[in-house]
């Protein structure tokens, strides 16, 4: 039997929300301690305008610029969304990034924390914060190490009162992602963390079972990133 990919985006969606309250059933915990974040990076607003008429309220962005030039209008008509950023941020971005987002999933380095901390002392208000640990310590990708993890757990909450309260990864593509999961939610635990985002399309139902709170799904919802002009 040829399975079959839903032609609309609230087709897949609705595929989505069904397999991850399987997942949590099958973890023994309720549909709704996981949350689907819809990652419509690359994707136009109309797509995320499908995506709200099905009901998504929390959607994902890689880049500042990008959700800038989306994201203001949407929200005039769906003030009730939530907009993650979950891609990496430059330090001289923070301004912007916090006028924009509600919360930030890639705090990694304490230049960016003492950004944070430096537009908070202007008084602005900070979005919720996740700290991106780098559990595979691969060269090329964000985040922090799992060794420097609790030092920089401490810096950004108890030093600068930043308002952590997650943790994120993006495991390695090449191996098993179980290990890498099992990794973040043990120092979620450590820290007294409640949110672990975790998963993406491929391997999301694997992060439930290990306890992610999060799960970042953009492909089975919105399908092929559209291909970039050359």
């Amino acid at each position: 039997m040829i399975e079959t990919f839903p032609s609309t985006i609230a087709a897949r969606l609705a595929a989505i929300r069904a397999r991850v309250a399987a997942a949590a059933a099958a973890a023994q915990r309720s549909a709704g301690s996981v949350h689907l974040v819809a990652v419509s990076k690359t994707h136009d607003g109309d797509a995320c305008l499908e995506a709200l008429a099905a009901g998504q309220k929390i959607f994902g962005e890689n880049r500042v610029q990008e959700a800038q030039g989306k994201w203001p209008a949407l929200r005039l008509s769906h003030p009730d969304l939530e907009l993650h950023l979950i891609g990496p941020l430059q330090s001289n971005k923070a301004a912007d990034a916090i006028a924009l987002f509600d919360v930030i999933e890639s705090l990694d380095r304490e230049k960016l924390a003492r950004a944070l901390a430096s537009e908070r002392d202007k008084g602005k208000r900070l979005p919720r914060l996740y700290i991106q640990v780098n559990t595979g310590e691969e060269e090329q990708k964000a985040g922090i190490g799992p060794k420097e993890a609790p030092a920089f757990i401490a810096l950004c909450r108890d030093r600068l009162g930043l308002p952590v309260e997650g943790l994120m990864c993006i495991p390695p593509v090449d191996e098993e992602p179980a290990p890498h999961f099992a990794l973040l939610a043990q120092l979620a635990r450590q820290h007294g963390l409640p949110a672990i985002s975790m998963g993406m399309s491929g391997d999301f139902e694997i992060a439930i079972r290990f306890g992610a709170t999060h799960v970042r799904v953009g492909t089975a919802i919105f399908g092929e990133r559209p291909k970039t002009a050359p």
